[in-house]
């Protein structure tokens, strides 16, 4: 029990780990859409000359974003006014930017360097229904027969969909799409309304009529920066490079980036490099039309599967996901193995002990990272190694009390025959007699964990999510196998690892029998 004990401190010490020691590098994060990406590529390029600058990229939705933020984990990242106006900060209505950084400083934030361009929400339904066809969201009102997918975070969002259904009287009840693949979902007729940017790329490439806010609901989302109000302090060469910004990238621009990634397949580092590229006179001189991107000498045709999978990111990607399997599991051991014991010693705790591990696991992957937050005030490994531990618990300590409870009678009254008594009858002859049950149940543990580790990228912790989330953002499905086949080979890799195991202890169990 008092391993038991030590084993759980140290795994929340572990998670609970305090906000990130100031070690000179200026943290950037950024939401899990395209636009987040592409502006804090160019907030960590920018910075780069004057500071040691990391990006935090695909944290997640605003509430993962924003915890982070509070947290200490990053320092600044791309917002937008209606989005701290309405969400962060709960008004009721929009509100200046003054009124906005009066608001935030008891929070330790502040708003700053409005960056040009304002990304409202919008409706879009395909533009192929003729001269009959809705064009208001007033006209939503009539059409019951619509189906709408809406992405999740606008579905809860207070300036989302709730607001908007009540305001414009809309009868619909929408389904949860991720955004990234929403346009695909419209073009192929499996929905008939959509929420956008309006700074999407592909409005244009898709032909969508984007429905006119007749009833004037959405307010401007005006791009700025939300940052820790200690980051002006700690970089201020950085931040004095970063203000320069202020007012340069136009909605034209912006839609230029957002399709040179998502519809050229360039990455999020190239597009911020060749818009920072481009001469700042001119596009400080016609902010109405969009800046163009220098070209390639070359255009590079765009990398296929196995350039995405072999890129220069797979070592880091690996060893961060081996990383957060391995101390899961170990954790997992350290506690799963003394409750099993309890549980095959404790007949009466048998029950209680399984149902409590059981009931752990039936928590969805998602909402329990999201809880994790909050609770330990971090983003990044601790909460996935506190998520992943969780789940692997059940089958490490069904499998232990199983085991030793299969230890053969005859065995035990052997070992008290030989004067083990206690812990070292457990030690010396149930454990061994047990190991191959024990490590089939470690395997299972290990296996599931290197696929829900994949979900840990959307909360910062890396690994190869990190590719699932760029390929959901992008709707880039060479992208979302570049994630998904390395998960799946280190998941065989584990599985035959763990099989080699179990042969080896295969002679305690033939002599158990």
């Amino acid at each position: 029990m008092h391993l038991t004990r030590l084993a759980v401190l140290l795994a929340v010490a572990a998670a609970a780990a305090p906000a990130q020691a100031d070690d000179g590098v200026l943290r950037i994060g950024s939401k899990r859409f395209t636009e987040s990406y592409i502006l804090g590529e160019v907030l960590a390029q920018t910075a780069a000359p004057h500071v040691k600058a990391e990006h935090k990229q695909g944290l997640g939705n605003t509430a993962i974003v924003l915890a982070a933020l509070q947290a200490g984990k990053i320092d600044v990242y791309p917002e937008y006014t209606g989005t701290i106006a309405l969400e962060i900060l709960k008004r009721s209505s929009p509100a200046p930017l003054e009124q906005l950084r009066r608001d935030l400083a008891p929070l330790g934030l502040g708003v700053a360097v409005p960056l040009g361009f304002n990304n409202t929400y919008a409706l879009a339904t395909r533009g192929d229904g003729g001269s009959g066809a809705v064009r208001t969201l007033s006209g939503l009102a009539g059409q019951g027969g619509y189906k709408f997918g809406l992405s999740h975070e606008f579905i809860g969002r207070a300036d989302g969909w709730p607001g908007l259904a009540q305001r414009y009287a809309l009868p619909q009840k929408p389904v949860g799409l991720d955004h990234g693949i929403a346009y695909e979902a419209l073009a192929h007729k499996q929905v008939d309304v959509i929420d956008i940017y309006s700074t999407d790329a592909k409005i244009s490439q898709y032909g969508l009529r984007v429905l006119d806010d007749d009833k004037g609901y959405f307010p401007r989302y005006d791009a700025v920066l939300l940052y820790r109000l200690d980051a002006a302090q700690r970089f201020p060469a950085a931040w004095r490079a970063i203000q320069q910004l202020e007012g340069r990238i136009s909605a034209a621009d912006m839609i230029a980036m957002n399709a040179a990634a998502e519809v050229d397949g360039k990455s999020f580092a190239a597009v911020a490099s060749a818009w920072l590229a481009t001469p700042a006179a001119r596009r400080a001189a016609a902010p109405a039309a969009a800046s163009p991107l220098p070209a390639s000498p070359a255009a590079a045709p765009r990398p296929g599967l196995l350039a995405k999978i072999f890129d220069a990111n797979l070592w880091p990607l690996t060893r961060q996901h081996i990383t957060l399997v391995l101390l899961s599991v170990a954790l997992a051991c350290a506690v799963g193995i003394p409750l099993g014991v309890l549980a095959a010693y404790a007949p009466r705790l048998r029950q209680t002990v399984l149902a409590l591990t059981g009931m752990l696991q039936t928590i969805p992957s998602l909402a329990l990272l999201a809880i994790m937050i909050p609770l330990l005030g971090s983003i990044g490994t601790g909460p996935a190694l506190v998520a992943l531990f969780v789940y692997a618990l059940l089958p490490i300590v069904r499998n232990t009390c199983t085991g030793i409870g299969q230890v053969q009678p005859g065995l035990k009254l052997a070992a008290q025959a030989l004067g083990l008594r206690g812990w070292h009858k457990l030690v010396h002859v149930e454990l061994p007699l047990a190991m191959p049950v024990i490590l089939a149940g470690v395997k299972t543990a290990a296996v599931m964990s290197v696929g829900t580790a994949t979900i840990a990228a959307f909360i910062g912790a890396g690994g190869y999510g990190e590719r699932i989330t760029i390929g959901l953002a992008l709707n880039d499905n060479d992208m979302l196998l570049a994630g998904a086949l390395p998960a799946a080979a280190l998941a065989l890799l584990t599985q035959g690892l763990f099989e080699l195991l179990e042969r080896l202890a295969a002679p305690a169990a033939k002599f158990s029998r």
